[in-house]
């Protein structure tokens, strides 16, 4: 039997949408329940937390539903370790995302411990880790089936060199909904590390506001959802902050 998404711990965004927000890191993961598939967004930061995250959709999707798609929106660690856990599911990034995770598992593992992941579960995660059997070079379009579809759109880089965002499509009783990866952050300043292309970030969020429009909600990978008004001024504060249009 299917539970409510509140009942398996998920706030409900539409009737067929809901996100999590995982513990430690806040990191932002999502769900959308089609008719026949159900697409995951983000893997999480260990194989532990991905195989929670996969028993929670099943409680949601009830029956012998599972997951079919998995969505990786950048190369962190915290969005991409957990995704062994899914074995079995298509798999889609931006193009690129293959090659850096194939030769960058030490960097992952060694990221995942700075920030306090224990040394033994990062290395596992990191030596399972899955690479995409989908690269999104432009758009691409999922059916999931019973009238749900969502768009996967590689609309970096920006806050990595592989950034992919994810709208589910508006109906008469919900907004467009876009989850944005990293390249939106509400719960503290975007950060820019070694691999940020800050000279592309504000493009970055342009291509998300054309995306999602005026009334979407957006969900940041750390945060509390906001809306396109929030987007455009944290565009507008890293194109001063970096110093470009």
């Amino acid at each position: 039997m299917a539970l409510a998404w509140d009942e398996a711990g998920w706030e409900r965004l539409a009737p067929h949408v809901g996100r999590r927000r995982l513990p430690v890191w806040d990191c932002t993961a999502g769900l959308v329940v089609g008719g026949e598939s159900a697409l995951m967004i983000e893997a999480g930061a260990t194989l532990r937390e991905g195989a929670e995250l996969r028993t929670q959709a099943r409680r949601i999707l009830g029956g012998d539903r599972r997951v079919t798609h998995l969505a990786l929106t950048h190369p962190h660690f915290d969005h991409v370790l957990g995704a062994a856990a899914f074995a079995g599911v298509e798999l889609y990034g931006a193009v690129g995302l293959d090659t850096l995770l194939a030769k960058g598992r030490d960097e992952l593992r060694d990221s995942a411990v700075r920030h306090g992941v224990p040394r033994d579960a990062a290395a596992e995660a990191a030596d399972l880790l899955v690479h995409p059997h989908h690269l999104v070079c432009g758009e691409w379009t999922l059916d999931l089936g019973g009238g749900v579809q969502v768009l996967l759109a590689n609309v970096g880089p920006g806050h990595t060199g592989h950034d992919l965002a994810v709208l589910v499509p508006g109906t008469e009783s919900s907004p467009e909904i876009v989850f944005c990866g990293d390249l939106v952050e509400e719960s503290g300043e975007p950060q820019a590390g070694s691999d940020a292309v800050p000279s592309r970030w504000p493009a970055a969020l342009d291509r998300l506001l054309d995306l999602g429009g005026e009334d979407a909600v957006y969900v940041p990978g750390h945060g509390a959802v906001v809306n396109a008004e929030f987007v455009r001024a944290q565009r507008d504060s890293l194109a001063t902050r970096f110093g470009v249009s």
